[in-house]
């Protein structure tokens, strides 16, 4: 199976551990990035990392980089401070300028950040959606340590490769983290494991969310088709599922690299 095919197959359904799998954690590496993985294993000098229940789904990290793990809270868990507040208002109004999902976006400042508006890279990238000067420059962002600039650049600059790549979410957020010369360069992901982890990191996170969103309109629907008092069932008008508040990025094409 290919990468691509990998990947979309996450994006669809969901990621189901296997039964010796450990509960989600992530590791918290010493350059300020995160990786969520199912289960990991110590092999020589490196950490083996599961991104999902598949065996060849992993990657490998130098175990003197890992800085500790973290348990994978669920997103009820997750406790939302005024910051993160603001930057979800970032999000949304930039995302409905760009007509995106707002959890695509979410998910990219996620694997990009971790939602730390100074943040740095090693290699020199900025702010929330980790943009390279150079680039910031080019999108017309003065200050990458703005939030709102940030967030406005980082969304356009995902939404013109989205479009460059005929709305291939899967060679989008590979030329987001590696360079559209790259994805060019090897036709569709480069062979970096940091790219291979960071695209599969955003899909599961992404999957996650809409998965979480289905379950919860099930649950909507069937407390709307309760029983009332007396035995009669309320009835309800058909529906084909929830209407999304803004356009959506399509599913990434499933053809293998």
């Amino acid at each position: 199976m290919s990468i691509k095919r990998k990947f979309v197959f996450g994006f669809m359904v969901a990621v189901v551990a296997s039964a010796t799998a450990l509960a989600s954690d992530i590791a918290i590496l010493r350059n300020g990035f995160s990786i969520r993985h199912e289960r990991r294993e110590v092999i020589d000098s490196a950490t083996r990392l599961y991104l999902s229940g598949e065996a060849g789904s992993y990657v490998d990290v130098p175990t003197t980089e890992i800085e500790r793990f973290e348990k994978d809270l669920p997103p009820t868990a997750v406790t939302v401070s005024p910051r993160s507040q603001n930057v979800n208002d970032f999000v949304n109004s930039a995302s409905d300028r760009q007509r995106l999902d707002p959890d695509l976006v979410n998910s990219v400042i996620r694997a990009e950040s971790g939602f730390n508006p100074h943040a740095v890279s090693p290699k020199g990238a900025l702010g929330l959606m980790q943009l390279m000067p150079q680039t910031a420059s080019e999108l017309g962002v003065p200050n990458a340590f703005d939030p709102q600039a940030n967030v406005e650049g980082g969304t356009r600059y995902l939404r013109e490769l989205l479009e460059r790549y005929n709305f291939d979410l899967i060679k989008a957020l590979a030329a987001y983290n590696a360079g559209s010369r790259r994805v060019e360069q090897y036709r569709g992901v480069p062979p970096y494991l940091e790219t291979r982890a960071y695209v599969a990191r955003i899909i599961r996170d992404f999957n996650r969310k809409k998965l979480s969103q289905q379950a919860n309109t099930q649950a909507n629907i069937q407390k709307a088709n309760i029983q009332k008092p007396g035995g009669t069932q309320r009835s309800t008008p058909h529906r084909q599922g929830p209407v999304p508040s803004r356009p959506t990025a399509p599913a990434p094409t499933q053809q293998s690299e």
